[in-house]
């Protein structure tokens, strides 16, 4: 989307670029300080047009922003009415309006600690939030943020009325554009995956109401952000929504969640679970869920390769972009894991196998050496996916589809878990594994990732998908195709994943013309355009050296 709005695209480096000239260079500083900023933007609003629904339907709505505040350290003391705030004042409408340094005052002091404490002290956003701190330094940078942030909404509600795009789409737009730009990510393997390929993965699996959905190595949130947006927009389309038109990449999503009904809403933000090793990721992951309408999102800071972490059978649907490349201290390493390996793109998969109830599906995306390097620990995991998993299919992805963060080469993994790690396995579970070779995804696949006409595989890869059958899906010529499990499993082959291995390689016949022909275009096109005192000049050069191969040539 932001490809196609060049005002909303300049507003928001504009953004970057007070930051950066304020004294905040470090980009991962700087998204948490403009997140919190949004956040604060966002909360108001939402909070506005609830009151206002709730003022419609005659339905009771108690606001965020109603009543007294009294900060956690004055509570229990003996008078802590005395250190009362009132909500009012907290608002982003509100404070928007003080003076430079009042302004800063009150939202590095009242503002940001009543943000902490939003969910009560119990919730987990209050737990992750506890050592957060707002560190913008100067007056004159928090005037300029919160004005730059009031024209973002602005050109994003333009937007979103020109276009019929949900407004909660395009703010969902705006944050993951902001995301895109951590400098620091694709260290140690840790790569932010595209909102496309997020997209792909959840038509892939089709999650529904009531799944316990999960993400090992969640980031910023996507995955589960892209699981949600599927449900949802399946309920409208149930419901009778109208007028969802396609994306730009071909698919059909809604953010708007405000036809559910209460117990529809209670259920999904019982559904969604994130983990990650890295505490400000938790937080950027909460608010970015919180953003979209999930109150109370269930993100946790947890390393779920330890000890520490031993649930198990525990999801229906895993959909993950787990860290490439990366390895853990063997000592840590959780005893339920059973590969002989510190790689964690090999453990990760394994946990995730683990992690999912019998039944349940995956959608995993890997380096696409897990297909085929020929290590035990690699066999082995390869083994687990066709003998204890349905392993529906692997799709393997162009190698620019994680730049400018890398050009590592990388598949999708598609796997039902049907043997649990201690079962006796008495009929391997796959029969054939359905491959697909994409070649494009809808943009460039240079530095730029500029979007490009179409859409790429995306939309064919979900319908041949989906229409996939192992009787006529034999041409190994083509782009998608079937192999069955003996063939894989076979001494030769030996649980060898990779596509190339059983892709049939079309060879064209290309005729060349002769020689001296060749050389005769080539003399042609050198003299053909010049006059005579500019021939004379050329042909004591690279013509007259034309002239004589020819004649070698005879």
């Amino acid at each position: 989307m932001l490809q196609n709005n060049s005002e909303l695209k300049s507003k928001i480096d504009q953004l970057w670029n007070k930051f950066w000239s304020g004294g905040i260079s470090n980009p991962l500083t700087a998204i948490e300080q403009i997140t919190y900023l949004l956040f604060m933007k966002r909360l108001d609003e939402l909070d506005q047009k609830r009151k206002a629904d709730a003022e419609w339907t005659g339905e009771n709505y108690t606001s965020k922003f109603e009543g007294q505040w009294i900060p956690p350290e004055y509570r229990n003391q003996s008078e802590p009415e005395k250190f009362a705030i009132d909500k009012r004042t907290l608002r982003w409408s509100e404070f928007k309006r003080m003076q430079a340094e009042e302004m800063l005052q009150h939202v590095q002091g009242k503002v940001f600690p009543f943000l902490k404490d939003l969910n009560g002290a119990e919730s987990n956003f209050t737990h992750h939030m506890k050592n957060a701190v707002f560190i913008i330094p100067k007056a004159a940078l928090l005037v300029e943020a919160v004005k730059t942030i009031d024209d973002i909404f602005a050109v994003m509600e333009k937007d979103s009325q020109e276009k019929g795009q949900a407004f909660q789409d395009i703010q969902g737009d705006v944050y993951e554009f902001l995301l895109s730009e951590i400098a620091t990510a694709g260290k140690n393997g840790q790569f932010r995956t595209p909102r496309h390929i997020i997209k792909l993965m959840a038509d892939l699996v089709q999650p529904q109401l009531g799944h316990r959905i999960a993400d090992p190595a969640c980031g910023t949130g996507g995955f589960l952000l892209g699981a949600y947006q599927y449900i949802i927009t399946e309920l409208a389309k149930k419901a009778g929504a109208k007028d969802l038109a396609p994306d730009e990449d071909g698919f059909i999503r809604t953010s708007v969640a405000a036809s559910l009904t209460e117990k529809a809403q209670a259920i999904l933000q019982q559904s969604l679970y994130g983990y990650d090793i890295d505490a400000t990721m938790v937080r950027l992951g909460l608010m970015n869920l919180m953003m979209h309408g999930i109150d109370e999102p269930n993100i946790d800071y947890q390393d779920t390769l330890s000890k520490s972490y031993s649930e198990e059978s525990a999801y229906d649907v895993v959909l993950a972009n787990p860290p490439f490349t990366g390895s853990i201290d063997k000592g840590d390493i959780n005893e339920a894991l059973q590969l002989s390996t510190t790689k964690t793109e090999l453990l990760f998969v394994e946990n995730i196998y683990r992690l999912l109830k019998k039944g349940g599906t995956a959608c995993v995306i890997v380096p696409q050496g897990v297909l085929f390097s020929s290590g035990k620990a690699f066999k082995d995991l390869r083994q687990i996916l066709v003998e204890r998993c349905d392993l529906k299919a692997i799709i393997t992805l162009p190698s620019g589809v994680f730049k400018p963060y890398a050009g590592v080469s990388t598949a999708i993994l598609l796997f039902t878990k049907v043997w649990g790690a201690k079962d006796k396995i008495t009929k391997p579970a796959t029969e054939n594994v359905w491959f697909y070779e994409m070649v494009a995804d809808g943009y460039s696949l240079d530095d730029k990732r500029n979007k490009q006409q179409g859409y790429g595989d995306l939309q064919d890869i979900i319908n041949q998908y989906h229409a996939r059958d192992a009787a006529t899906d034999t041409d190994r010529t083509a782009k998608y195709f079937m192999v069955p499990r003996s063939e894989i499993a076979d001494e030769k082959n030996n649980f060898d994943l990779s596509l190339s291995r059983y892709k049939t390689d079309v060879f064209e016949e290309v005729h060349y013309d002769a020689p001296d022909v060749i050389l005769d275009r080539l003399i042609q096109a050198e003299v053909g355009n010049l006059d005579e005192a500019e021939l004379a000049k050329l042909q004591s050069g690279i013509v007259r050296d034309l002239l004589d191969l020819k004649g070698m040539l005879g």
